[in-house]
């Protein structure tokens, strides 16, 4: 049996992480987040630790306590406006604590595996040339949230001997009670509403089902490969796109949605126009099969 430890367990891809571990007879979960158990009242298949990873006795404990054979770390500072307003607090988060991690790795031979994000990379490929960022595209962030993200892929790789970098992407599903929507649920909810939406048009991104991201980190547990995976969807499509999707499946009012351009939206940071991933590295040696967007809405209980 291995020992996993999830940081950053209460967040929604880190949830699911845990969720699916603990259910599984090969492995002993430990849960851990700087704020309570979200599910207090849990089955008892995991073990949930509150621990403040920028706190470096802290989280020595926890690997003490631990002994974990993979670390799993989900946690982030990851609202790009917040980052681009405090940006002492993104790194502590987003770079300083991640060092501290790959160094216990280190120390306690475990598997690193650290999730990262897409707004590494610059956006500025043609959405029309059928080109996807890989994992060998220099990254070249256009805020501070991608920038601290693409620091901490770096000391990762500087430092840790047995890692894997997974870079995720505009991840949804259903979330729990006390954590964050994302942009199927805030759709679904506003147009249940009958609320309308305002969404951008000119920004593409791949869609990624929260549970295809816990299947890749699961195979990233087993694999021995070291390096940079992307584990997203397979769909490059433009937020707005996404949002008519969530209407049409759900049988919403989709009149209620109105495109409007990245200058309209006037976001206060700003974000890579284009940053469809390829999953081709993760296909061949993981055997990823990532679900389409119109399959999981279809099977989704409103």
């Amino acid at each position: 049996m291995k020992n996993i430890l999830i940081i950053g367990a209460n967040g929604f891809t880190g949830r699911q992480i845990l969720n699916d571990l603990s259910n599984k007879e090969q492995y002993n979960a430990t849960g851990c987040s700087l704020h309570p158990d979200i599910l207090p009242n849990g089955d008892g298949k995991y073990h949930f630790v509150t621990t403040d990873i920028r706190d470096e006795a802290a989280i020595k404990h926890l690997f003490k306590e631990a002994q974990p054979d993979a670390v799993i770390n989900c946690s982030a500072l990851s609202v790009p406006d917040y980052c681009e307003t405090h940006h002492e607090e993104a790194y502590l988060t987003n770079v300083t604590a991640v060092e501290q991690l790959a160094y216990l790795c280190e120390i306690y031979k475990s598997r690193f595996i650290h999730l990262s994000t897409d707004f590494v990379f610059d956006g500025k490929i043609d959405e029309n040339s059928g080109q996807l960022y890989t994992e060998e595209s220099l990254p070249a962030p256009v805020n501070y949230y991608g920038f601290t993200k693409w620091k901490g892929e770096n000391r990762i790789a500087e430092i840790c001997s047995n890692y894997a970098i997974v870079r995720v992407e505009i991840v949804y599903g259903k979330a729990l009670p006390g954590q964050h929507g994302n942009i199927v649920q805030l759709v679904m909810n506003r147009l249940n509403a009958g609320q309308e939406i305002r969404v951008v048009s000119d920004q593409w991104r791949t869609p990624t089902y929260v549970g295809d991201v816990s299947d890749g980190v699961q195979r990233l547990i087993e694999n021995t490969a070291n390096g940079i995976f992307h584990i997203c969807g397979d769909e490059c499509m433009t937020i707005a796109e996404i949002a008519f999707h969530v209407a049409d499946c759900m049988k919403l009012d989709r009149s209620l949605i109105h495109p409007i351009t990245t200058k309209d939206m006037k976001e206060a940071t700003p974000r890579p126009r284009f940053s469809g991933m390829s999953i081709a590295k993760a296909r061949t040696i993981l055997g990823y099969r990532p679900r389409m967007l119109k399959e999981i809405l279809m099977e989704w209980d409103n």
